[in-house]
């Protein structure tokens, strides 16, 4: 619901009461990402996720996403980490990287 439609309210029943956000263009807390969600929601409305990949372990949950319709004109390729505890979303790290037109390899970054 977050990720994907950008509906903070849907999600919401998932995060724990405490949520700690190391991008550091939001907030901590719910009340930080509602406000970073609507914000870039109303920025890039037609913006939208490809799941690539999930990977979880232990408290961890990886996924390795393609952004498009956002800021970089060919897409970005995303890797957000979230820490679970008790069924609940508690912590938030990601790593953006805009797609260039071009490659020096014939492999996709998916």
């Amino acid at each position: 619901h977050l990720i994907g439609q950008k509906d903070f309210d849907a999600a919401r029943r998932y995060m724990g009461e405490t949520y700690t956000q190391h991008n550091p263009t939001a907030a901590d807390g719910p009340e930080g990402i509602r406000a970073w969600i609507a914000e870039f929601k109303a920025a890039f409305p037609e913006h939208r996720y490809e799941i690539k990949h999930v990977i979880a372990e232990g408290e961890f949950v990886a996924l390795h996403l393609h952004g498009m319709g956002g800021p970089s004109p060919n897409g970005e390729a995303v890797v957000d980490l979230f820490r679970v505890v008790n069924d609940r979303v508690v912590e938030h790290w990601d790593v953006i990287q805009p797609i260039p037109g071009g490659a020096e390899n014939a492999n996709s970054m998916f």
